[in-house]
């Protein structure tokens, strides 16, 4: 099902992707979904595709090619495609638009992994533009076969378990994320893992003030905050939209001062755009709670989601300029006396 257009065919560099070792190369049970998973290779680079899929087609994929930008838009659109693997030169068009094209098919939405393909080390400014236009990853070529395949399976299991959410009516269909019901079915799961290994566990939920009338805060913003927690979530972490222009994280293995930091860096990302540095841009506050030890505690990870909304809302309540609360048990009567 390949395009026909012509396209390079250039020797591979030294070093270049090679086949995985023989038993190392297909995905791991648990991760295969009902059907082969489909992935689009877009590269004009005969070597490129070619070295790609002696991986994928080996590991378990069905894999289509596409040969520039245009073909990759019509092909994704036509296929539904698990996971895009895109060049980041391309001959006709510049590889970050066509990433966010792609982002704006509402057939793909934010669920379906992009991840782009560089030649050599990326710098930190090519990372942080792949991120931006809504890549999950930018890769260096040449590229480890059983880390790219372990890679792939995580980001094509998180693509299988948002299709099934959305099947079954726990995912907010604007953004992609989980909605409330959904996020406190994934919270419990995640919850069950964190409790039978002992291990911490956080919720961090992010709102815009929003004055004096809650539904003139303008979609795009909302839009905007879902893009940055689409880049600055890990793999592992569950988000979901509980109202227009409110996101919660359920994140495991997140300690207390580890969830400040995603917080800051959401916060921080969020931050850097013309409205914000102006002073006309939304100002986001954190909520959150989190344990080091759910085991340990008589808390459960929807208690914790509960107890960061409320952090959220005291200090949207107050209205100064704390921008992270942690929540804070309520004092009785006694304790106060």
């Amino acid at each position: 099902m390949a395009a026909t257009t012509s396209r390079r065919q250039e020797a591979p560099p030294a070093g270049s992707v090679q086949p995985p070792r023989e038993g190392h190369h297909t995905l791991p049970p648990a991760t295969l979904p009902k059907r082969l998973p489909l992935a689009l290779i877009v590269s004009d680079q005969e070597w490129c595709g070619r070295s790609l899929e002696t991986i994928l087609a080996p590991g378990g994929y069905v894999v289509l090619h596409a040969y520039t930008g245009q073909e990759a838009l019509n092909q994704a659109g036509r296929s539904h495609p698990d996971i895009i693997l895109l060049d980041a030169r391309l001959p006709d068009r510049d590889a970050g638009d066509v990433c966010r094209a792609l982002r704006q098919n509402p057939e793909l939405g934010l669920s379906t992994p992009i991840v782009l393909l560089a030649l050599g080390p990326p710098t930190k400014q090519e990372r942080l533009a792949a991120l931006r236009a809504g890549a999950w990853e930018l890769l260096s070529l040449p590229v480890d076969p059983e880390e790219l395949l372990l890679k792939l399976a995580a980001y094509v299991l998180a693509r299988v378990e948002a299709d099934l959410a959305r099947e079954e009516g726990l995912v907010d269909h604007a953004t992609g994320f989980y909605n409330v019901r959904g996020l406190a079915r994934r919270a419990r799961e995640i919850g069950a893992e964190a409790l039978r290994h002992r291990t911490p566990l956080a919720c961090v939920v992010f709102g815009v003030d929003p004055g004096r009338e809650p539904w003139a805060i303008p979609p795009p913003v909302a839009e905007h905050i879902a893009r940055v927690l689409q880049t600055a979530a890990r793999v592992s972490d569950a988000i979901g939209r509980l109202g227009h222009a409110v996101f919660a994280v359920v994140a495991p293995s997140t300690n207390g001062s580890a969830a400040v930091r995603l917080a800051e860096r959401m916060i921080g990302a969020l931050g850097a755009t013309p409205e914000a540095a102006l002073g006309t841009g939304p100002f986001l506050r954190a909520g959150y709670d989190a344990v080091e030890n759910l085991h340990g505690t008589p808390v459960d990870a929807v208690d914790l989601l509960v107890r960061a909304t409320t952090a959220l809302e005291h200090a949207r309540a107050e209205g100064n300029g704390e921008r992270i609360r942690r929540y804070t048990q309520p004092t009785t009567r006694s304790e106060r006396g």
